[in-house]
């Protein structure tokens, strides 16, 4: 577990969340309670750790509300293995397609990942100072004296003769040169400069399988398996050293860490740690009062592989076997045409915790466009800062964005925050054509109310709108 986790508590959990998610407050006290139970998990006595599992959470609510974004910030404060899945791309085992497994592979293979990366940082002084020697070694390749240098000594010889001296001379100024140039390499001054390097390159075989279906996982060790047996081959490759020091850098450092550790720590982080957020849910839900039929049976079906993984099982991953028993496991669904109830009541009873999202209101567009770290508005300031343009809203042009933003969706179809999306793209777009050709650097772009309305008159009247839905 991240060291941070054990100093966040829920409000301040939710107080992080504040400056990403506006609105939404039951789901964001209920997902930082279930972070926080993480920590107090592994901090209870260990008999009750394995009694103790976590609290899945059903999200409820339309499209752009911040389902996804809530479970994608929380998995990011926490540092834990995190991946998004949709239930409508999984298929019934049996029929083609993906199986329900592959969900809990993918964040296994995020959790190596984010353990790989961390012990190359852990290496990375280390790494750096063999990736120097490398590169020294191609432009001052060192001296050494060969045997055949070496002349033995005759009588009356003490060594000090100037043969020897010439060599322990040609040595120390060798190895003062390269000293020299061990220093503008290090300070970026030879960055430019072209240098030919050794990549290795693993020959992984394209396979194909004839006859019958091939699960993922076998397919994946069978390629490995290929991919270990064929010999890596060598090429030459002139880069400048600023890129030679990028490619060496990631394989000195591959060759330090240890795989074994990695997988080990990286299994116990996805079964400790890992987010699985399942959107969608309310696709394979089956309306009971239609009758079934169909794509029902293949969609309850989706629902009763799921359940196992949800309650807790033993997947097979090519880096081992994981427990899902203690995945916080986050489901979400707009549920427009489908119930909660409509799902398996198995699957229902393993999603214990439901939050409904609130749709968003003519405020909540007006402080999503103003107060997040990472507002639209905010976004499109940085992005005219790299040309050298400055960008800046009146409060007034705020109001009139959210009242139209609001408008829309509420005539159209209510497709949440990312209506703001289309309306701040409306509203910018013939400047961001303009520059830098019309508009220079050192220009100035104020957003002002009748600005907005000029713009966006068209997209209010017009009901049609269908080239405006994201």
């Amino acid at each position: 577990m991240t060291p941070l986790l054990k100093d966040l508590t829920p409000r301040q959990i939710v107080a992080e969340l504040d400056g990403y998610i506006i609105g939404q407050h039951d789901a964001k006290r209920n997902v930082a309670i279930a972070l926080r139970n993480r920590w107090r998990r592994m901090n209870a006595p260990v008999d009750m750790q394995r009694e103790i599992t976590p609290n899945n959470i059903l999200m409820i609510g339309a499209t752009g509300v911040g389902k996804t974004e809530i479970a994608r910030r929380l998995a990011k404060l926490a540092d834990a293995p995190f991946t998004k899945v949709e239930a409508s791309k999984f298929t019934e085992v049996g029929y083609v397609g993906r199986d329900v497994e592959s969900m809990v592979r993918d964040l296994v293979e995020q959790a190596i990942n984010m353990v790989k990366a961390a012990k190359k940082e852990a290496v990375k002084v280390r790494a750096s100072q063999i990736v120097d020697d490398l590169i020294l070694d191609i432009l001052i390749p060192p001296v050494r004296p060969s045997s055949s240098m070496v002349r033995p000594l005759g009588f009356g010889d003490t060594g000090d003769n100037n043969g020897d001296g010439i060599r322990d001379t040609d040595a120390e100024l060798n190895e003062r040169t390269r000293e020299r140039f061990r220093a503008k390499v290090q300070s970026g001054e030879m960055d430019s400069r072209h240098i030919e390097i050794d990549v290795q390159q693993s020959q992984m075989p394209n396979i194909g399988v004839m006859g019958g279906a091939i699960d993922d996982l076998s397919m994946m060790n069978l390629q490995e398996m290929l991919g270990g047996m064929m010999p890596k081959k060598g090429k030459k490759r002139r880069v400048t050293i600023a890129e030679a020091r990028k490619i060496l850098l990631e394989e000195e450092a591959a060759k330090l860490i240890d795989m074994d550790e990695v997988k080990e720590e990286a299994i116990q982080k996805a079964e400790n740690a890992g987010i699985i957020f399942i959107d969608e849910i309310d696709k394979i839900a089956t309306n009971r009062s239609g009758g079934a039929g169909g794509p029902d049976v293949s969609r309850e079906g989706v629902q009763r592989d799921l359940l196992p993984i949800v309650e807790g099982s033993t997947v097979n991953t090519k880096y081992g076997t994981i427990h899902t028993d203690h995945i916080l496991f986050i489901a979400a669904g707009a549920f427009h045409v489908s119930k909660p109830s409509d799902l398996i009541p198995e699957l229902q009873g393993r999603f214990p915790i439901r939050v409904e999202l609130q749709s968003l209101s003519e405020d909540d567009f007006y402080q999503i466009l103003k107060e997040p770290k990472n507002a639209l508005t905010k976004q499109y300031v940085a992005m005219m800062a790299a040309e050298g343009v400055d960008l800046s809203f009146d409060d007034e042009a705020l109001r009139e964005l959210a009242r139209i933003a609001f408008q829309v969706n509420s005539e159209v179809e209510n497709i949440g925050a990312r209506r703001l999306q289309t309306v701040l793209s409306q509203l910018l777009n013939d400047f961001m054509f303009d520059i830098p050709d019309v508009i220079g650097p050192n220009a100035h772009v104020l957003v002002t109310k009748e600005l907005v309305a000029e713009k966006l008159n068209g997209l209010v009247q017009n009901r049609d709108l269908s080239q405006y839905i994201l």
